[in-house]
């Protein structure tokens, strides 16, 4: 069973074709980049699979339970979760007490506590959120994510707009994840994707260009051409 297939998945936006017959085949515990030009269908796709906006055609399952008509709370019971490319916070609460309403469902199974100090932010927990650093808050957007206890984790840019040294940390705890979770990124920095990733799926113009190892992505000449090229 895998924990994400896509089939033929397609999304439209009047006459503009987003999403033109995605194909994607996730095994459980992989690390997948997808990465594109801009414009390329990359946040539209998650949007997708996450249960944001739905799909034209094509059809959606997540770990064998097919979603693509559930509604975004459903898909999450079946252990999917999120992140943004701008910050989904609660900028006015603490961040205890934006964890607090992020595990609600699962106080059964850990407590607040012993999540920031797994994590090492139990110091920081009476902190406005709005007072943190920005990569600080990227950070915190993961980490509402990972209070939700997913199977399945979607990060859309998480490194994005960050110093060299708030990318680490985040990719750190990227990083540090266990294999019982599936993790996409849509990621621009390639020293992010070829890092992490198992296997890349490239976009471009709402398409899968190529897919495949990183070995081989790198070496793609068509993928070089349109889009590696021009991010070095």
């Amino acid at each position: 069973m895998k924990a994400l297939e896509t089939k033929s998945l397609t999304k439209q936006f009047g006459g503009l074709a987003v999403l033109q017959e995605i194909s994607l085949h996730v095994e459980k515990g992989e690390r997948r980049a997808i990465i594109g030009p801009n414009g390329a269908g990359k946040t539209t796709l998650f949007n997708t699979i996450s249960g944001l906006i739905k799909p034209n055609a094509g059809e959606i399952f997540i770990f064998g339970e097919k979603v693509t008509q559930l509604s975004s709370y459903r898909r999450a019971r079946l252990g999917l979760a999120r992140t943004f490319q701008q910050n989904n916070l609660f900028f006015n609460l603490n961040l205890l007490e934006n964890i607090n309403l992020a595990i609600s469902s699962h106080k059964d199974k850990f407590t607040p506590r012993d999540f920031l100090e797994k994590w090492g932010w139990w110091e920081k927990r009476d902190i406005p959120v709005k007072e943190l650093s920005y990569g600080e808050q990227r950070q915190v957007e993961l980490l509402l994510a990972l209070a939700q206890t997913p199977r399945l984790l979607l990060l859309d840019e998480p490194t994005a707009g960050m110093s060299s040294a708030e990318t680490n940390k985040i990719t750190t705890m990227i990083g540090n994840l266990s294999r019982e979770i599936t993790v996409l990124i849509i990621e621009h920095d390639m020293k992010v994707v070829f890092d992490f990733a198992d296997q890349i799926t490239v976009l471009n113009y709402g398409r899968v260009l190529f897919e495949g190892a990183k070995g081989e992505v790198r070496s793609n000449e068509r993928v070089k051409e349109v889009y590696l090229g021009s991010a070095d």
